[in-house]
């Protein structure tokens, strides 16, 4: 006992910067690890024969550290991608048909009735969007830093795409930004990844591309914050078949502007 003490004993302060990996995750991320276990991975198809079995190849190729199955939904096609995603299923890819076309937003409400995953991506058909990329996606969700990731096609390598596409999709992520309080860069993305619990009670209406602005309207209305990564892309020309159009652009922004103020 050093000289001059009051006589009580003097213990030595805890540090409270002394803490196990596994609380030092929880605290530095908005929400607490879960155990994903399966991710589900929803592919809307129209007309897409050239190039659907290459992207289930891909699909099927890429490691991931939990289980995956595939929902593919044929959602009226007449170029005979139907005769070909006969000869694809198997116990991890099942195969839906719509009998006429009515739309991606369509298709993906139909993919959302079949998965049984925890975790829920979409994935286009036509090879833009690269399944080398979904450890990307999935790695802010594993380590519980989001439920919710965007992949962003301006923050990485990418195909350049046609200009007025390009200002197109930078006006529908600023009007975003503007009405909901957020700074995504590509909120038009394919590439979307949900904690199922985040869009389980979240009622889809559109039936074609304004699926994505109101997806992203209902999330961030529920107070979810989304995370965004690089992405690569390829975009494809018109004469290549790519289907969106200038249309569904003011389709997009008036989607961003309704769902806004009504579910």
């Amino acid at each position: 006992m050093s000289g001059g003490g009051s006589g009580h004993e003097v213990r030595e302060p805890e540090r409270p910067d002394v803490v196990s990996e596994t609380t030092s995750l929880v605290s530095r991320g908005p929400h607490e690890p879960k155990e994903y276990k399966k991710l589900s991975v929803i592919v809307p198809v129209f007309n897409e024969r050239n190039t659907v079995v290459e992207i289930l190849r891909r699909m099927r190729a890429v490691e991931l550290p939990i289980d995956r199955e595939f929902i593919v939904v044929d959602d009226g096609s007449g170029d005979g991608t139907r005769a070909v995603l006969t000869q694809l299923g198997d116990s991890t890819t099942k195969i839906v048909q719509h009998p006429k076309n009515r739309g991606k937003g369509a298709a993906i409400r139909t993919g959302l009735q079949h998965v049984t995953g925890d975790l829920v991506l979409i994935q286009d058909a036509d090879l833009e969007y690269d399944p080398d990329d979904w450890l990307r996606l999935l790695t802010p969700v594993l380590k519980g830093r989001a439920q919710v990731v965007y992949g962003s096609r301006f923050t990485g390598e990418h195909r350049n795409m046609l200009f007025l596409h390009w200002c197109g999709n930078k006006m529908l992520s600023l009007v975003t930004n503007l009405l909901y309080n957020t700074t995504l860069s590509d909120m038009e993305t394919c590439y979307k990844l949900f904690d199922r619990d985040v869009i389980r009670d979240i009622t889809v209406k559109s039936d074609r591309f304004d699926f994505e602005p109101e997806i992203t309207a209902k999330v961030l209305r529920q107070g979810v914050r989304i995370y965004e990564v690089p992405i690569s892309y390829a975009g494809r020309e018109f004469e290549e078949g790519k289907k969106i159009t200038w249309r569904d652009g003011f389709a997009a922004l008036y989607a961003l502007v309704k769902f806004r103020f009504v579910d």
